[in-house]
């Protein structure tokens, strides 16, 4: 899969926005990042991104995940099709399904994997692409596994690589498709 174009990684720490960077490297294009989700808001618009990275808490002492939450509608207002993936150090099982309820395409716990944060923001992205084309997600999967195991010439190791995957989720992924 050609890489990701544009991502935006939203978090208080500088640290933890550098790590994510460095993580996604291979496989994004263009990452910006933002300290603050007022300082999100201004680098939204819509189609300038294809994924959001976005951490849940911004306050110090804060853990109930409110401010990402509430980042998380604002992205929904700026940009509908635009696909986000919150993250936090403090994360429980009610706070996932509720960012999950209100539009958020996956939920990570900090520290990542970075195979995990790779595939993470891959499907995220897939969706992304998928609901501004109008083309079914199983569709728009399929055609990016293909076009991967071509460009790798069926090596699965390279393949799952390119698409940010485990070998194995690129496998299930496989069977899924009929390939």
């Amino acid at each position: 899969m050609e890489k990701l174009a544009a991502i935006l990684i939203v978090d208080d720490d500088a640290d933890v926005r550098q790590a994510a960077a460095l993580a996604l490297a291979p496989h994004v294009d263009r990452i910006e990042s933002a300290a603050s989700p007022e300082e999100m808001v201004e680098r939204l618009t819509p189609g300038k991104f294809e994924c959001v990275l976005l951490d849940m808490n911004f306050l110090p002492g804060e853990r109930s995940g409110r401010a990402g939450i509430d980042a998380l509608a604002a992205i929904r207002q700026a940009d509908p099709a635009l696909s986000v993936v919150l993250m936090t150090a403090y994360g429980g099982v009610h706070l996932a399904v509720e960012s999950l309820k209100r539009g958020a395409q996956d939920f990570l716990l900090k520290p990542w994997r970075n195979d995990a944060l790779a595939a993470a923001v891959t499907a995220a992205t897939l969706r992304t692409r998928a609901e501004r084309s109008g083309m079914p997600l199983e569709e728009l999967e399929r055609a990016a596994i293909g076009k991967a195991l071509a460009q790798h010439d069926g090596n699965i190791a390279q393949a799952a690589a390119a698409l940010g995957l485990s070998r194995p989720a690129l496998y299930r992924r496989m069977s899924k498709h009929g390939f």
